[in-house]
C-alpha cells in the first residue's frame, strides 16, 4: 500500500496492519442514513421512509480462535479488547459498546459461532458523529455483515436486524427503533426504503434525484446529540402512556379520532406528542403515494409539514434546526424539515439543482448573523447498503 491512502477502506485495512500487525481477511462497509419522513414513528409500530446516502463507515476483519474481540478505530487513541462471551451493559462502554455489543446481539439471535471464535476489527468512518445521519448504526450493521460472513453464519438480513437492534437498546442502551438499522442494512440506490416497523416489511420506492433535476441537501448544524440522553427517552415514555390511555398497543393502532374523543384523560404534552406519531404516520404513506404517482418534486408540503409537527407538537428542534428549514425555504427549497431523532443533529433541504448554491449560501450566512457553530451542508443521494468492498488487502 503507497504512503499516501486514497480511500477510507484503504485506510481502514492500514489501520488494522498497525494495529494487529496482520492482513485482515476483508473488508466491509455501511452507510449512513437520512430520513426522508417519519419520526419517532419506528418504535410506535408505524411507517419510516429512509434512505441510505453515500457517507459510509468500514470496517476491516481478521478472525480469532480465541472468543477475544479486539476493536480499534481512526478515531479513538486506543485498542479495547474484550471476552465476547462477557459482554453486558455494566462490562462495555463508550464508542467500544457498538461493535462489541453487535457481536454479542449475533451470538444472541443465531446458534453463534463456536465458542473459540473472536474477531479483530478496525473501523474508518466519514459519517458525521452527532449529526442525525445514524453513524452508530453504519457502525454496527458494517460489523454484522463482517462477521455474518467471516463466521460462516446461516443468516437473513432480518437476522443482521435483530442483532444491530439488540445492541443499541440493550448494550449501548438507547431506546431507539429499527428505522436506523433497516436503513444501512436494505437501502439501495436511487431509492427510499418504505419500512412496516410492525411487520418489518420493506418496499423500495424509486427517489431518481437525478432524474427530476434535483438535490438532497444535508445541513448538518454541528448541534450534536445522543440517543441515549434523558429527551428521547421521555418521547418515547410519552407515546407509550398515551397508547396506554387510548387502550391500543401501540400509536400505530390509533387514529385522530380516537385521541381528540381521549382529549379529557391525557395531559396535553401527551396529546401533542401522541398527535405528532397520527399525523407523521399519515405524512409517510401521503408521500410514499406521491412518490409513486407524482415524483420527488410533489413532496415538498409534506416535509414542512412534518418539521412543524416535529416543532410545535413533539418538541424536539433546536434553534438551529429551525433557522435551517426556515432559510432554506425561503431560499428556494421545495420542501425541508429536520431528519433524526431531533435535539440537533440535521436538517435536510429538497432543492431544484440550479438553487444549490443560492440555498447554500443563505443557510450559511443565516447561521453566521445569529452567531451559530458553521453548518456543514452538502448533497446526498441515495445509495447502497451494507455490504463486502472489493479492496485488495495483500501486504505490499
Amino acid at each position: 500500500m503507497s504512503a499516501t491512502v486514497a480511500t477510507a477502506g484503504d485506510r481502514a485495512v492500514e489501520g488494522f496492519r498497525r494495529a494487529y500487525g496482520h492482513d485482515p481477511d476483508g473488508v466491509w462497509s455501511a452507510p449512513g442514513r437520512v430520513n426522508l419522513i417519519g419520526e419517532h414513528t419506528d418504535y410506535n409500530d408505524g411507517f419510516v421512509l429512509p434512505i441510505a446516502i453515500g457517507h459510509r463507515t468500514w470496517v476491516a476483519v481478521g478472525g480469532r480462535a480465541d472468543g477475544i474481540a479486539r476493536v480499534g478505530s481512526e478515531a479513538a487513541d486506543t485498542l479495547v479488547e474484550h471476552p465476547i462471551d462477557e459482554v453486558s451493559p455494566t462490562t462495555v462502554s463508550g464508542w467500544s459498546a457498538y461493535p462489541l455489543g453487535t457481536a454479542w446481539g449475533l451470538t444472541s439471535v443465531t446458534s453463534g459461532p463456536a465458542a473459540e471464535s473472536g474477531f479483530d476489527a478496525y473501523f474508518v468512518s466519514d459519517v458525521p458523529v452527532g449529526a442525525g445521519l445514524s453513524s452508530s448504526a453504519a457502525l454496527e450493521c458494517s460489523l454484522a455483515q463482517a462477521l455474518a460472513d467471516s463466521w460462516q453464519l446461516d443468516v437473513a438480513g432480518d437476522e443482521l436486524l435483530r442483532a444491530t437492534h439488540l445492541a443499541e437498546n440493550e448494550i449501548v442502551g438507547a431506546p431507539t427503533g429499527i428505522l436506523d438499522q433497516s436503513a444501512s442494512l436494505f437501502c439501495r440506490a436511487g431509492h427510499a426504503l418504505f419500512i412496516d416497523c410492525r411487520t418489518l416489511s420493506r418496499e423500495q420506492i424509486p427517489f431518481d434525484l437525478a432524474a427530476d433535476g434535483l438535490t438532497l441537501l444535508v445541513i448538518d448544524t454541528r448541534v450534536t446529540h445522543a440517543h441515549a440522553e434523558g429527551g428521547y427517552a421521555a418521547r418515547r415514555a410519552s407515546c407509550e402512556k398515551a397508547a396506554a390511555v387510548l387502550g391500543v398497543a401501540a400509536l400505530r393502532d390509533a387514529d385522530r379520532a380516537m385521541l381528540d374523543a381521549a382529549r379529557d384523560r391525557l395531559d396535553e404534552v401527551t396529546y401533542r406528542r401522541a398527535r405528532h406519531i397520527l399525523t407523521e404516520n399519515e405524512r409517510v404513506t401521503a408521500t410514499v403515494a406521491l412518490l409513486r404517482s407524482h415524483g420527488p418534486r410533489a413532496i415538498g408540503e409534506l416535509l414542512v409539514e412534518s418539521h412543524r409537527s416535529m416543532r410545535d407538537d413533539f418538541e424536539i428542534s433546536v434553534a438551529e434546526l429551525d433557522t435551517a428549514v426556515d432559510v432554506a425555504l425561503r431560499a428556494g427549497a421545495l420542501g425541508a424539515r429536520m431528519t433524526g431523532g431531533g435535539f440537533g443533529g440535521s436538517a435536510i433541504a429538497l432543492v431544484e439543482d440550479e438553487r444549490v448554491r443560492e440555498v447554500t449560501a443563505a443557510v450559511e450566512g443565516a447561521f453566521a448573523s445569529r452567531g451559530f457553530a458553521a453548518p456543514a451542508v452538502f448533497a446526498v443521494r441515495p445509495a447502497d447498503g451494507a455490504r463486502r468492498d472489493d479492496l485488495d488487502i495483500t501486504s505490499r
